[in-house]
């Protein structure tokens, strides 16, 4: 086996720990492998590709098989990937090249110790001198608060827990526009519930991402969104201000998709009146079902690290903490458009390793090992 561990007051040590074993911690992993460098990724899911096959039943990626393939072992599929096909690939993709994970395995706190990093987790305490978070920048599910003044006889869930439209009951409003939102909205219409859709429209891509036009175009939009739209120029600062704010555009799903499946649009919902939702401008509804499609956020409070700035946001330059040795992979634009997608992880995994060639070498570095055909 080619992780060699050692043992410091009878706590395990490893010299890297990657927290979070998806697709940015396989790549991650992929690329210390490649180095001979020792390390041990931990993620709490109990299956690898389990945060890809807990998603609702129709998800399907919106990149093709080259595009959604990790470095080193492309995709073996013809056809857009579904969500448990990702998984599937995700889990073989580790025991291809042999990744050392640890699946169910939660790491409930990370702080300093006198050698580096100290992890509490779920299956005891490890040592590590170089700490790689690849959880993503989204951990947690967000519903408004005014949520919780919904009436009890309205079903809620958030798109986190949405599997397929058997879920819903009568009425379907679904907050949050997004592409979420867009694709769950358009299935409960065809589904034949009626259904809102409530918030902003973020505009959509002027193509089918399955058309022939598609396939010219999305060789040129992969490479903007790698390269042109950066951190490093003028347009692509004012384009992750923009995603930010007001999220990504829809990419599958249309506006006349869901005016034609007869999908009502609504301005963006204020608050709860006499437990039902109301929108900005005084509309009071009666769904039997709220979906909230209202995304994730960052969650650090088990880093008991000065990693965050005053109103909660990483400090992190191009994943590379201040905190010395502890990187961050999977970022929302953590140098591209593309960074929190799987075309943009590598990318910037290359760029954290160069930034650990720099650091002192602080443990020897194994022969690397090529992986079985």
């Amino acid at each position: 086996m080619h992780l060699v561990q050692t043992q410091a007051d009878g706590i395990e040590s490893i010299p890297t720990v990657i927290i979070g074993g998806g697709q940015a911690g396989l790549v991650m992993g992929y690329h210390l492998q490649r180095q001979g460098e020792r390390f041990v990724i931990l993620d709490a899911q109990a299956r690898i590709g389990d945060s890809w096959r807990n998603r609702w039943d129709s998800l399907r990626l919106f990149s093709t098989p080259r595009y959604s393939s990790l470095p080193g072992w492309p995709m073996r599929l013809s056809t857009w990937p579904t969500h448990t096909e990702m998984g599937d690939y995700l889990e073989d993709y580790a025991r291809h090249f042999d990744v050392p994970v640890r699946s169910g395995v939660r790491v409930n706190r990370l702080s300093r110790s006198d050698a580096g990093f100290r992890l509490e987790t779920s299956d005891g305490e490890l040592r590590a001198e170089r700490v790689v978070i690849a959880t993503g920048g989204y951990q947690t599910a967000v519903v408004p608060n005014f949520g919780a003044e919904l009436a009890p006889t309205i079903r809620q869930l958030h798109s986190e827990a949405y599997r397929n439209a058997e879920q819903l009951d009568g009425t379907v409003l679904v907050v949050g526009a997004g592409n979420s939102g867009a694709e769950i909205a358009l299935e409960a219409a065809k589904s034949g519930h009626k259904t809102w859709l409530s918030g902003r429209h973020p505009g959509e891509i002027p193509f089918r991402i399955q058309s022939r036009r598609a396939r010219l175009l999305i060789p040129i939009v992969m490479f903007v969104f790698r390269r042109i739209l950066t951190i490093d120029t003028p347009l692509g600062r004012k384009m992750r201000t923009a995603s930010i704010h007001h999220g990504k555009p829809l990419v599958r799903t249309k506006a006349r998709d869901l005016e034609a499946a007869g999908v009502q649009r609504l301005d963006r919902i204020a608050g709860i009146r006499d437990g039902l939702p109301v929108t900005v401008n005084g509309d009071v509804l009666k769904p039997q079902t709220v979906v909230w499609c209202t995304g994730y956020q960052s969650d650090y409070s088990w880093i008991d690290l000065p990693v965050t700035d005053d109103h909660g946001q990483l400090i992190a330059d191009r994943g590379v903490s201040p905190e010395a040795g502890l990187y961050f992979l999977g970022l929302e634009f953590q140098y591209a458009v593309a960074s929190a997608t799987i075309q943009g992880l590598d990318q910037d995994a290359r760029y954290l390793m160069r930034a650990m060639a720099k650091e002192p070498k602080t443990h020897p570095v194994a022969a690397p090992e090529r992986a079985a055909a």
